[in-house]
């Protein structure tokens, strides 16, 4: 297998798929193949089966997986960017794992498990009803993730403290510890919004961080499509809950 990311601004991941390898992504993902990779739709047993997919779904993602594996020779898949950002490898070893901003896993090697590991509402619009969510990457191999806008990488020293708003969380390896704080005063939660919720990364650990997340671009872009605050700041979430009307909508023959 042989992995590539081309272009920059809108960056698209190509892999190359040998006899006998395997990837696996979140349904939908998929931009284009060559024709001799065989395509199906499965739970995922190594995610956990159905309770499995469960999870996945409450965290944001699909019902479903896709996996890949090429037929008669060498065949390649290509995953483009959901918006202007980074395509990020995290080479995962047994008993690591990264935690990953729900909208942050693209695909990962056959071996890779992608379920929900934190929920949390903060009461505001940005985010939706599901609130702040984190996915969690383990296993054995290689997974990407998608970062939006500008990718900031620290790595913490033992006890180093990161405080950071929810939205701009791109991912962190599990050695980090985290907690969902309230920024402290009156004033600051009456005016703040989302904003008066922040997150605290403690070392030691690597911390990729985004400067463009989905979420803020969808409210962003809200006002200009004629939407309000509260259908703009529900964008992101809408899209998961749309998606899994649409698998079931399948599944039972509509």
């Amino acid at each position: 297998m042989q992995a590539s990311i081309k272009g920059s601004t809108m960056p698209v991941l190509e892999i190359v798929l040998d006899p006998g390898d395997h990837l696996v992504s979140d349904r939908g993902e998929l931009s284009w193949m060559s024709a001799n990779v065989r395509m199906t739709q499965t739970t995922g047993a190594a995610g956990g089966g159905l309770m499995g997919a469960l999870k996945r779904v409450a965290g944001g993602g699909s019902l479903l997986l896709t996996h890949f594996e090429a037929t008669g020779g060498p065949g390649f898949v290509a995953f483009g960017a959901k918006l202007p950002g980074h395509i990020v490898p995290l080479e995962i070893a047994q008993g690591q794992a990264y935690l990953v901003h729900r909208d942050g896993w693209v695909c990962g090697t056959g071996d890779v498990v992608a379920s929900m590991a934190f929920q949390q509402s903060l009461g505001g619009a940005l985010f939706g009803k599901e609130g702040f969510i984190l996915q969690r990457l383990e296993g054995h191999g290689t997974a990407w993730i998608e970062l939006g806008g500008e990718m900031v990488n620290y790595q913490l020293a033992e006890g180093q403290q990161l405080l950071v708003h929810p939205g701009h969380v791109g991912a962190f390896a599990e050695t980090v510890q985290f907690q969902v704080t309230r920024v402290p005063g009156i004033v600051n939660r009456w005016a703040g919004g989302d904003g008066h919720w922040l997150v605290q990364l403690v070392g030691p650990g690597q911390v990729w961080l985004q400067s463009m997340p989905l979420a803020v671009l969808a409210q962003a872009l809200g006002p200009y499509l004629g939407a309000s605050d509260a259908v703009a700041g529900g964008v992101a979430g809408g899209v998961a809950g749309g998606s899994l009307g649409g698998i079931l909508g399948d599944m039972l023959g509509r």
